[in-house]
């Protein structure tokens, strides 16, 4: 049986595999953003504002050579369809200032099969779905995944966690798919004060006495509190 508290979100590691990381030699492909399908319900919206800020001193071509060296992961069917494995704030911000946006992507995958449901399956086989949603209510059913980036959902504690890994305190794990969703499952337990993404302040002293504590001790990306702090 499950072992350790199993309450929402588990935060043990759900088993999965490590997402294939591009070589030199691995073909890339420019992709429309608008046409990616994501593998998971919501994004941080302060990461989607601050990433926005960034791209909209750009001009398109800028943005496309920035976008090559962080190509997009992606699983493609025999219809053409393409899910996106990681990458979802950064295309979300883009898509949000720039609808016929494109950006290039290589794939790790290839699903013999037109229908959209087999994909699903070997995303969920792969453990790169994350089916939890803004509240942290899950998991939900992959059928009802968002169709579009922009149609994701805003979760406040993933706002929190990436200006907490922002600040140095969440050490970055980029093999542990949906890695900073863990930790916002496991501030979601923690009495926070209320806050919002757009309103991080009255949460963030004491979500990063959190972080740091020796409760934190099991989650990957800890890092120990220095004796000066």
């Amino acid at each position: 049986g499950l072992k350790g508290r199993n309450r929402g979100v588990s935060l043990r590691l759900s088993v999965y595999q490590n997402i294939p990381k591009p070589t030199p030699e691995t073909p890339l492909v420019e992709v429309s953003v608008a046409a990616l399908r994501p593998t998971q319900w919501c994004v941080g919206y302060a990461e989607v504002w601050a990433r926005q800020m960034d791209f909209s001193n750009d001009n398109r071509q800028t943005r496309l050579d920035y976008l090559r060296k962080k190509p997009v992961p992606m699983v493609r069917n025999a219809a053409g369809s393409l899910w996106m494995v990681d990458r979802h704030h950064r295309l979300r911000s883009l898509l949000g200032i720039d609808p016929e946006a494109t950006t290039w992507g290589y794939v790790i995958a290839e699903v013999d099969d037109q229908n959209p449901t087999a994909a699903i399956n070997y995303l969920q086989t792969q453990g790169w779905l994350y089916l939890y949603d803004s509240r942290g209510q899950g998991p939900r059913h992959p059928s009802e995944l968002p169709g579009s980036l922009l149609t994701l959902e805003d979760d406040p504690y993933r706002s929190l966690v990436w200006k907490l890994k922002q600040e140095g305190l969440i050490k970055p794990q980029a093999h542990i798919p949906y890695h900073e969703f863990r930790w916002a499952a496991w501030l979601r337990q923690r009495p926070l004060p209320p806050f919002s993404s757009r309103q991080l302040e009255p949460a963030l002293a004491p979500a990063r006495r959190l972080v740091c504590s020796e409760s934190a001790r099991n989650m990957a990306g800890w890092k120990e509190k220095k004796k000066s702090d």
